[in-house]
């Protein structure tokens, strides 16, 4: 091109570059917050659903395995037994003595809940010590199964496996079985109750009875209620049926259908 063409042209057009946008106080906490909600969300889809398919699972292999590891011990060891081959009719409950904090000593399994469910108890009912590592927890000075009395327990019904996450799915007559060591404590399921969290009167040898005599054999599962929150429990009511020595085998209120 001719300097005369140039001139004529004019002289270049300046190249442009795109100015950087530099980031603005409000632009990073912005960023900051949507990432610490997506953290959140994903803690709590954990805590409410997944961790709770993997931790109710875990829960049921353990008592599983425990239920297992009781019947090989009776087979190996016969004569150990602390109760004779009877029929559960007539067999006295075995009482075992009160648990230390967070000793297993029974698990629970109920029909109603699945053929698979089946977790452990263990004494106390402190979060960090019983109830979200192993399961279900005992009151600790409340009854033993099968005791005169009344034998209290507490679980989660949400997160940590949510052992009684379907207690207000229980009908009457369902039976809730405690197995140990020596055998099977069933308990019939009788009613539900709300109360306030402040409520101990449900823990009394005769629940909500003050001043009446323990004569019979009740158990109590108490629960966080509504779901998600705590500002009520709900307590579930059952009253002993029969002892099962473990030599007589399973009991047949494990296998017999649901009430409806």
């Amino acid at each position: 091109m001719s300097a005369a063409t140039k001139k004529a042209n004019g002289p270049a057009a300046p190249t442009l570059r795109p100015r950087r946008r530099r980031a603005s106080f409000f632009g990073v906490l912005g960023e900051i917050l949507i990432t610490i909600g997506v953290v959140t969300l994903l803690y709590v889809s954990w805590q409410l659903w997944i961790g709770d398919v993997i931790y109710g699972a875990e829960r049921n292999a353990a008592g599983q395995q425990l239920s297992q590891q009781w019947e090989d011990d009776y087979r190996a060891h016969p004569k150990s037994a602390t109760v004779p081959a009877a029929t559960p009719a007539t067999a006295d409950p075995v009482v075992l003595p009160q648990p230390e904090d967070a000793q297993v000593f029974g698990t629970m399994l109920i029909p109603r809940f699945g053929a698979d469910y089946n977790v452990s108890i263990a004494g106390g009912v402190t979060r960090e010590g019983t109830l979200d590592p192993i399961g279900i927890g005992h009151y600790p000075g409340t009854k033993m199964p099968g005791e005169v009395g009344n034998f209290a327990l507490a679980a989660h019904r949400t997160t940590w496996g949510k052992p009684f996450n379907r207690i207000a799915d229980l009908h009457v007559g369902d039976a809730i079985v405690i197995e140990t060591p020596d055998g099977w404590y069933t308990y019939r399921f009788r009613t539900l109750e709300y109360v306030t969290p402040d409520a101990v009167e449900v823990l009394l040898p005769v629940p909500q009875a003050t001043t009446a005599p323990a004569g019979e054999r009740f158990m109590t599962m108490t629960s966080c209620s509504p779901m998600y929150a705590m500002s009520e429990r709900i307590v579930g009511y059952s009253v002993f049926e029969s002892f099962t020595p473990r030599s007589s085998g399973p009991p047949r209120s494990l296998t017999e259908g649901l009430t409806t």
